[in-house]
């Protein structure tokens, strides 16, 4: 395997390109789901009635979560945006709110749900992907729509899925978790391929359109926004 992410998340436009550049020709074993593995997830939101997309300094609350035997164990992380919203450069913006978020989880997950793309990105190298490089943890991006690749829609049907491709190279795939709804854009992160990435997703879906760990946490990070979520500290760990 090649030198593993160094563990600093760059505050540059120029320093994260060159980073992302050199995770994504980092080689590492495929990591293989397997019955009863925990699946957890991060997501991060910022505070509202900003102009544009972001800028610099919002407010933003993140959390993660990750199911432990009987319970579901939480993270929550108040702090800063990092950056402006930037296509290809969201690792700058959110980046260390998540590593924190998931680094303060007291139980670890053996793969990770991020709100970002992986390999679907101009350098291979999506926050999903970097961030999984960052914590040697298995990752997956869940996302709405595509950073570059691009693929046909898949069938209605619930599970239907089609290929999200950049040139030849398949990146992901739309997946339709519910019949008839939009489709999800589901990505290879770090460790994970398109399939195995897909797999998983397909067991997280329950009862609604986005996996259940991920709308857990967005959940919890909108709730914590909106002022429901009381913090005696910076973190905070307890049954959902």
């Amino acid at each position: 395997m090649a030198a593993p992410v160094t563990g600093w998340w760059p505050d540059t436009p120029s320093s994260l390109a060159d980073e992302q550049i050199r995770i994504a020709s980092l080689e590492a074993p495929n990591w293989i789901p397997e019955p009863g593995a925990r699946i957890g997830a991060v997501f991060v939101c910022f505070e509202r009635g900003g102009i544009g997309r972001g800028a610099s300094g919002d407010g933003g609350w993140a959390a993660a979560v990750v199911r432990d035997g009987r319970r579901t164990v939480i993270s929550m992380v108040r702090g800063e945006a990092g950056a402006a919203y930037e296509p290809g450069l969201l690792a700058l913006r959110e980046g260390r709110l998540l590593d924190a978020a998931v680094t303060s989880l007291a139980a670890r997950p053996d793969a990770l749900l991020v709100d970002a793309t992986g390999r679907d990105h101009p350098r291979r190298a999506g926050l999903a992907l970097h961030l999984g490089a960052l914590l040697d943890l298995p990752t997956l991006g869940v996302t709405n729509r595509p950073l570059v690749a691009s693929g046909p829609e898949p069938g209605l049907a619930r599970f239907s899925r089609s290929p999200l491709a950049i040139g030849n190279e398949v990146v992901g795939y739309r997946l339709r978790t519910r019949e008839a709804a939009r489709s999800l854009c589901v990505h290879a992160g770090w460790r994970t391929t398109p399939e195995s990435a897909v797999d998983v997703v397909v067991q997280a879906i329950v009862r609604f359109r986005t996996p259940e760990p991920l709308r857990k946490a967005r959940t919890l990070a909108r709730r914590a926004r909106a002022g429901h979520w009381r913090m005696a500290s910076a973190t905070r760990s307890t049954k959902f």
